[in-house]
């Protein structure tokens, strides 16, 4: 197994940490961030079920909040995958009005899907990031 981390950029939200953190915190509001591979998409608060075209069915659930800073998510054990993953989404306040959000994936997985997953999930976390600061850039504050 080969242990990696993609992230985002460090990206600029106009919006409060606690808000930005309250919108993350809720699976419901994901689905504006999905980029168009996703579908199927299904969610309660604190998880998701979706298809990427192409690479098949995935659950993820929220397994760890720490307030206005931090949420940690990982696979949902009912959608299997054949790898260890973590979402991370931190939230870091610039003013009162702004924050900053950086999006990582942590995981281990056989040097094989390594190869061929980590330009996916480098756009993943590119597009989360750009799409999260869209919603804010029309939705301030």
């Amino acid at each position: 197994m080969k242990a990696s981390e993609i992230k985002s950029p460090h990206t600029p939200v106009q919006a409060p940490a606690a808000k930005v953190y309250a919108f993350l915190s809720d699976f419901n509001n994901f689905s504006e961030l999905m980029p168009e591979q996703v579908t199927n998409w299904k969610s309660t608060a604190d998880s998701c079920s979706f298809t990427i075209q192409g690479m098949g069915d995935f659950g993820l659930k929220i397994s760890e909040k720490f307030p206005d800073t931090r949420i940690i998510i990982v696979p949902d054990i009912g959608k299997p995958i054949p790898f260890t993953f973590n979402l991370i989404c931190d939230i870091k306040p610039l003013t009162e009005a702004s924050s900053e959000a950086l999006i990582t994936i942590e995981s281990e997985m056989p040097p094989m899907i390594a190869m061929m997953a980590s330009r996916p999930l480098q756009n993943l976390v590119n597009i989360l990031a750009m799409k999260l600061q869209d919603h804010f850039a029309g939705n301030p504050g």
